[in-house]
């Protein structure tokens, strides 16, 4: 048995929760923040046998998809303000970062 825990974009998140459903994974949903572009994220707890792990892993593939996005750099709190770009950039962002970990024991009480 593995656990996936993917951390998705919000944008993303609705999509890959019915196509979990659709391919009949359980999920766990947890709100969770970027800490880059201190953006909103979803992050996915998944647990399933070790022969879904590949569709598991296709299915998070095709609903997170990743795009450009122009963000507006934070000023800096103090020190090198030199060194501070006071205009957008943009930065890739979306896609899925996703974690496969082996699980010792289920329990369902």
């Amino acid at each position: 048995m593995k656990m996936i825990i993917a951390v998705v974009q919000d944008k993303d998140s609705n999509r890959l929760s019915a196509a979990l459903v659709d391919h009949n994974f359980q999920a766990t949903k947890l709100a969770s923040t970027g800490g880059f572009l201190k953006s909103g994220n979803t992050t996915f707890l998944i647990g399933t046998e070790d022969y879904r792990v590949d569709k598991a892993l296709a299915v998070i593939k095709d609903s997170c998809q990743s795009r450009n996005q122009l963000v507006a750099p934070v000023a800096p709190m103090g020190g090198h303000a030199d060194s501070y770009v006071p205009y957008p950039i943009e930065v890739q962002v979306g896609g899925a970062t996703v974690f496969v970990l082996p699980i010792e024991g289920f329990h369902q009480f």
